[in-house]
């Protein structure tokens, strides 16, 4: 199975391939190009050459054995072939082979060299080929005499095989280093290959090992690669956060249990003594209405827990958001504690704005937060106790503190009073209502908003402050 590095580097290595063989045809015409203008420059420069040395003998050039000579110099020297025609295109002179040239007595055409009179320089690559037999880069010139009369023309030419063999050259050593380093590169793409892949491999494989449930497993971190090191970062992260989440997981699975547990076998215990007899008919309806106590507590449980579920994933509904009084609502809270703070004879320290203070939240989800707070500090306060309620705008924000007076809560406790089934009074379970959900449903309903909630706790005073947002 190909991996997808290897995949991409097959596909950037074709590319790469594509682009190369583009490169060497399109480098190819340009060299063949920039050669080929190179030598019909050289060639024009040795007719120009020529040229001048014709008008220097004028008339007589074709009889002067001096002239031969220096023309034959000349050639050897451009290492170019030269030939000189008459008006009517003739070849009259060979400077290769001044006495017996093949190519004396030839012709390049009338028709060209009336053209080469009237146009001046030009290319005579065809005439010049049929001349030789073989494929020739030719230039020719006419010369006039100083009266303007037609005198001869010169034709330098070379063949084109010299030009081939150049450029093949060089083609071939583009196409030998193009090979290198493509031979190089397959050599190198398995070393590539195993380092490049080796994280991910890791990671593949930690991931096979978190699945199995090691949340322990780490990758390695200090990759050169940005991309790669920023994923094995990620990866932990990731692990590390699936390893507290099986941890709340577990702990919540737990304390579940514990807290369903107790009221179930209650529930259990009663109905086995009403149905073989243990307990007394005349009792049945003393016992039933313990079960029936118990089911509503299993019932708020059940009930709380889906709150905070809900409220979790879905927060706060902003068009549900509304202004209020939160004064009052705090007064309507207290009011529903009468009885049980007449129970306990307690004093209420009530220290609220007298026009109240507005503020923009959920009303019923702030009505809660008050509710369970103060049940809790009811709760707890010792007989004869203070129960406190403040509320005061600070900011943006209006500031509300719920206390009571009694047992001081271990500084050691206070980080996890907020935190699901957390009891500071561990033997509460059995003897006390609530099953550890009510401050945890506050600090999710106080979070949701956008604000905060802490408790203070020392010399015999407790207090839970939280936040609400003023209205605008």
């Amino acid at each position: 199975m190909k991996t997808t590095f290897r995949r991409h580097l097959t596909l950037i290595l074709c590319i790469l391939l594509g682009a190369t063989i583009l490169l060497g045809v399109s480098f190819r015409a340009l060299f063949t190009r920039y050669i080929m203008q190179t030598e019909e420059n050289s060639l024009r420069s040795t007719a120009d050459s020529v040229g001048g040395l014709v008008k220097a003998y004028s008339a007589a050039y074709l009889n002067d054995w001096s002239f031969r000579t220096n023309l034959s110099v000349a050639a050897s020297a451009s290492g170019n072939d030269i030939l000189i025609c008459d008006a009517e295109g003739t070849v009259r002179i060979c400077a290769a082979d001044i006495q017996a040239c093949e190519h004396l007595g030839r012709s390049i055409g009338e028709k060209d060299a009336d053209l080469l009179f009237r146009e001046g320089s030009m290319s005579m690559d065809v005439a010049a080929s049929q001349l030789y037999g073989e494929e020739r880069l030719a230039v020719a010139i006419p010369v006039l005499l100083e009266d303007g009369r037609p005198l001869c023309i010169i034709l330098v030419s070379m063949p084109r095989a010299a030009l081939t063999q150049l450029t093949g050259r060089t083609l071939r050593i583009f196409a030998m280093v193009a090979l290198l380093v493509f031979i190089a590169a397959i050599i190198a793409t398995p070393y590539l290959t195993r380092r490049e892949t080796k994280p991910i491999r890791d990671m593949a494989a930690a991931a096979k090992q978190i699945a199995h449930g090691d949340y322990n497993v780490r990758v390695p971190t200090g990759h050169q690669n940005e991309e790669i090191e920023e994923m094995a970062v990620a990866f932990n992260n990731m692990t590390v956060a699936l390893q507290n989440s099986e941890r709340v997981r577990q702990e919540f699975v737990a304390n579940v249990s514990h807290e369903l547990k107790t009221p179930m076998t209650t529930i259990a215990g009663y109905l086995d003594g009403m149905i073989d007899g243990t307990i007394p008919e005349e009792k049945h309806y003393y016992y039933m209405n313990l079960v029936s106590t118990e089911v509503r507590r299993l019932s708020r449980l059940v009930r709380n827990m889906l709150d905070v579920s809900r409220l979790r994933d879905q927060g706060i509904p902003q068009d549900q958001l509304a202004d209020f009084d939160i004064c009052e609502a705090a007064g309507q809270a207290l009011l529903s504690f009468e009885q049980r703070i007449n129970r306990k004879k307690l004093n209420v320290d009530i220290d609220m704005p007298e026009l109240g203070v507005r503020v923009h939240a959920l009303p019923d989800a702030v009505t809660q937060v008050l509710y369970n707070l103060m049940d809790n500090a009811v709760k707890f306060v010792n007989e004869g106790g203070t129960l406190s309620v403040r509320v005061k705008p600070r900011g943006n924000s209006a500031v509300v503190t719920v206390g009571n007076t009694g047992p001081t809560i271990p500084a050691e406790e206070l980080p996890l009073i907020f935190d699901r089934f957390h009891k500071t009074d561990k033997s509460r379970s059995t003897d006390r209502d609530g099953a550890g959900l009510g401050l945890y449903i506050v600090k999710t309903i106080v979070l949701a908003h956008g604000e905060d909630i802490y408790v203070t706790s020392r010399d015999g005073m407790t207090e839970f402050t939280f936040t609400m947002p003023l209205s605008k």
